[in-house]
C-alpha cells in the first residue's frame, strides 16, 4: 500500500503488487482498465480480473475519491522488473499513467526531455517518459512515439483523462461512454464486467463480421462499446463529461517520385538497413526472447535482422507444422534456421490437437474472430511461451509491400471486368461453382470461386468480398435483415473513394493495411499471444520502415506479377534464393477438411440477426462435400462460442451486483 500526496490531499489511493527481481527498464506489455463515474472498487476489481491473463505478474490500482477516477493495471514483467509498477506519476503526483506497450525510442525522448528540464525518478523507464512527454508536448505527443501502445493518462490539475492507441493498433483499447460514465479496457470482456454496462451483441457487427471476416473500424461486437481507432486519442473532460476524438496519424500512401530516380540497389540497401535497425530496437528485454519463423520471406527477414545483432547460438525460433503437406512449411523454416546456424523448435499441429483446443479457445476470445488461423497462432504462442516471454514477428510485410495473392489478381481483374459481359460472367461463375471442392491450401477451385465472387461487384468491393466469410449473395439468405453490399462494406467503400487519383494497387494496399492488418491480423496475434502471456513485436511496423514503404512508388512493390520486389532485392545475398522466390503460402490450416470430419456441435447458440436454419444447411452441405463453407462455419462457431461466453460473463456480473 502506497499513500502519496494525492491520497492525503485529494482522496486517491494506489495499491500495487508484483514481482521484484532486477532493475532495468519498464515492462508494460500488460493490460489496463478503468472508468470514471458510476461504479466502485468492486467494478474495478472485476475489470482487472477479466484481463489477468494479460498481466499475471502483478496488479496496480488507483482510486481518486475527488474525481471518481478508477485505474487498474495488470503486469507482464518484460523489462524493469522492480520499478515498473503502475500507475506511474510525475514529480508532484498530478499526472499519472497506466500503460500497455513498448516505446522503442524512449531513450532519445528521455534525453530530449531532460534537456528541457524534466526530472526522472527512474533510470530508463519508457512509462515515465510518456508522463513527461505529455507534460512537455501536450495531447498530440503520441506523434513522436515509435512503438506499440495503449495508455490512459490522468491529469488531475486539468481534470481530464487522455486515452491513446498506437499507429496500427498493435495494442487494443476499447471504451464505452455515456452522459455520466466512461469506461475503458484492453479487452471488451473487462468492460462487460462493469455493473453499469449492459452487454448485448450488436446485429450490425454480426453482419460486418460475416461480411469482412472481422469487425472493421471503431465497431465492436457489443452494442455501445467501441474500439479507439488506431492512431487516435480520446480526451475525456471530467468537468462536463465531454469527449473529443482526434486522429494523430493515419496510414496513407504518398509515393515519392524522387525515389523512382534512385537506383533500385540503393533503395534496397536502405530498406535492409531500416529493417535490421527496427529488429535491433525490438531486441531489448530482461527476459528470454525469440521469434516466430514460418519459412516465408517476412519472418526470414526478421531472423536475418536478429542474426545481424545476436550470436547464432543465442537465437531461438519457433514454428508450427502441419501433418497435411500442402499446409506445412516447417521444412523451410528448419532450412532457413540452419542457414543462420540458429535453433529452430517445431511443434506439429494435427487434427486431434485442433479438436481438443478449439472449444476452449473460442470460449476465451475477447471478441469473435472469423480468421481460423487464430488456432495455429494460439498454439504457436503457447509453444513459444514455454521457452521465451517475447517473440518477434514479420506481421505487416505483406500489407506494406504487396505480398498477398489478390495483388496478383488485380491487373487480370481489371481486364476481365472490361472484357466480360455480365451474362457471361454469371455463366462462368456457375460453371466454376460445379468444380470439385479441394481441401488443399489455396487450391485453384478455391481461388477461382473467390475471384469470381468479388468480380460480381465494382473494384471498391473486390478486396472485402475476396476476404469475406460468406459472399454477399449467400448473406442475403443467412441474415434476417436486408443489407445492401454497399452498406455492408461501407468502410471499405469510403476508404476506396478517399483519393480516386491513386492506383488500384495503392488503394488495395491501403485497404489491407488500414482494415485487414489492424482489425484482423494484429487483433488475432494480440489475442493468441496474450492468452498465453506472450509479448509479440512486429518489426515491419517500425515507424521508419513504414514511412519508407509509404513513399515507395508502386513498381518497387509489385512488378510484372512479382510481389515484394524491393524487399526481395534487399535480401539478396542474405537469404537463400529459394526463400526469396518462394510464392506466398499463408498461415492457414486444413480447415475445410477438418470441418468435414470433426464432430461440429449442432446446438449453436442463438446469434442475433442470423437464421440458424440456413447455417445448419450450410454445415450439412459442407460436410457432404457439396459446398465449401469453411470460413462461414468457423465464423459461426466463433460467434456462437462468444455468445455463450458472454452469457456467462453477464450472469457473473449480475450475481456479483446482487
Amino acid at each position: 500500500l502506497w499513500l502519496g500526496p494525492t491520497s492525503n490531499r485529494r482522496g486517491g489511493v494506489l495499491i500495487s503488487s508484483g514481482i521484484s527481481t532486477t532493475r532495468g527498464t519498464v515492462p508494460e506489455v500488460c493490460g489496463i482498465a478503468g472508468f470514471v463515474g458510476r461504479g466502485d472498487r468492486r467494478d474495478l476489481a472485476r475489470m482487472t480480473a477479466a484481463i489477468a491473463h494479460r498481466g499475471p505478474d502483478g496488479e496496480g490500482v488507483f482510486i481518486c475519491g475527488e474525481t471518481g477516477v478508477h485505474l487498474g493495471h495488470r503486469r507482464l514483467a518484460i523489462l524493469d522488473l522492480e520499478l515498473g509498477h503502475q500507475p506511474m506519476w510525475n514529480e508532484d503526483n498530478t499526472v499519472g499513467i497506466i500503460f500497455n506497450g513498448e516505446i522503442y525510442n524512449h531513450g532519445a525522448l528521455r534525453q530530449e526531455l531532460e534537456r528541457q528540464g524534466h526530472m526522472f525518478r527512474t533510470d530508463h523507464s519508457d512509462t515515465e517518459v510518456l508522463v513527461h512527454a505529455y507534460e512537455q508536448w501536450g495531447d498530440l505527443f503520441p506523434e513522436r512515439l515509435n512503438g506499440m501502445f495503449a495508455f490512459a493518462i490522468f491529469d488531475l490539475r486539468r481534470r481530464r483523462l487522455l486515452l491513446a492507441r498506437d499507429r496500427f493498433g498493435e495494442k487494443p483499447l476499447y471504451y464505452t461512454s455515456g452522459p455520466d460514465f466512461l469506461a475503458f479496457a484492453s479487452e471488451l470482456t473487462a468492460i462487460a464486467a462493469h455493473s453499469a454496462f449492459v452487454a448485448q451483441i450488436s446485429r450490425k457487427s454480426v453482419q460486418k463480421l460475416l461480411g469482412y471476416g472481422f469487425i472493421p473500424g471503431d465497431g465492436t461486437i457489443l452494442e455501445g462499446a467501441m474500439k479507439l481507432p488506431a492512431g487516435s486519442i480520446l480526451i475525456h473532460d471530467l468537468r462536463d463529461r465531454s469527449n473529443i476524438l482526434r486522429r494523430y496519424w493515419q496510414f496513407s500512401l504518398e509515393p515519392d517520385k524522387g525515389m523512382s530516380e534512385r537506383a533500385e540497389g540503393e533503395l534496397a540497401e536502405e530498406l535492409r538497413a531500416l529493417l535490421f535497425e527496427a529488429t535491433r530496437r525490438r531486441l531489448i528485454s530482461d527476459v528470454p526472447l525469440g521469434l516466430f519463423l514460418s519459412g516465408g520471406i517476412d519472418s526470414s527477414a526478421v531472423l536475418a535482422g536478429v542474426a545481424s545483432s545476436v550470436p547464432a547460438d543465442r537465437i531461438r525460433s519457433f514454428t508450427i507444422g502441419f501433418t497435411e503437406p500442402s499446409f506445412d512449411e516447417s521444412a523451410k523454416a528448419r532450412a532457413i534456421a540452419a542457414t543462420f546456424g540458429c535453433r529452430n523448435d517445431v511443434e506439429v499441429l494435427d487434427f486431434e490437437t485442433a479438436l481438443a483446443v478449439v472449444p476452449d479457445l473460442l470460449g476465451r476470445l475477447d471478441e469473435p474472430i472469423a480468421d481460423a488461423s487464430i488456432l495455429p497462432t494460439y498454439l504457436l504462442s503457447r509453444f513459444t511461451r514455454r521457452h521465451v516471454t517475447v517473440a518477434l514477428s514479420g506481421d505487416g510485410g505483406d500489407e506494406l509491400l504487396a505480398g498477398y495473392d489478390p495483388f496478383v489478381a488485380l491487373p487480370w481483374a481489371r481486364l476481365y471486368r472490361a472484357c466480360t459481359p455480365r451474362p457471361l460472367h454469371e455463366v462462368l461463375k456457375r460453371g466454376v461453382g460445379l468444380l470439385p471442392h479441394s481441401d488443399r491450401n489455396m487450391s485453384l477451385d478455391f481461388k477461382l470461386r473467390r475471384t469470381l465472387s468479388g468480380l460480381s461487384f465494382g473494384p471498391e468491393l473486390w478486396n472485402p468480398v475476396w476476404l469475406s466469410a460468406a459472399e454477399p449473395g449467400f448473406l442475403r439468405d443467412l441474415l434476417e435483415d436486408c443489407v445492401a453490399p454497399e452498406d455492408l462494406y461501407s468502410e471499405a467503400v469510403a476508404l476506396w473513394n478517399r483519393d480516386p487519383r491513386k492506383s488500384i494497387l495503392a488503394r488495395s494496399l491501403e485497404y489491407y493495411t488500414t482494415f485487414y492488418l489492424t482489425d484482423d491480423i494484429l487483433t488475432k496475434v494480440d489475442r493468441a499471444s496474450m492468452l498465453n502471456s506472450l509479448e509479440t513485436r512486429a518489426v515491419f511496423l517500425d515507424n521508419d520502415v513504414v514511412d519508407f514503404c509509404r513513399r515507395l512508388p508502386d513498381h518497387f512493390k509489385f512488378r510484372k506479377g512479382r510481389r515484394k520486389v524491393l524487399l526481395r532485392r534487399a535480401l539478396e545475398g542474405v537469404l537463400p534464393c529459394d526463400i526469396l522466390e518462394m510464392p506466398k503460402k499463408g498461415f492457414g490450416i486444413p480447415l475445410a477438411k477438418w470441418l468435414r470430419h470433426a464432430p461440429v456441435p449442432t446446438d449453436f447458440h442463438v446469434v442475433p440477426g442470423v437464421r440458424s436454419s440456413v447455417m445448419h444447411t450450410a454445415l450439412n452441405d459442407h460436410r457432404a462435400g457439396k459446398s465449401d463453407h469453411r470460413h462461414l462455419i468457423w465464423a459461426w462457431l466463433a460467434l456462437s462460442g462468444y455468445a455463450r461466453h458472454l452469457g456467462k460473463v453477464a450472469g457473473a456480473a449480475k450475481e456479483a451486483i446482487a
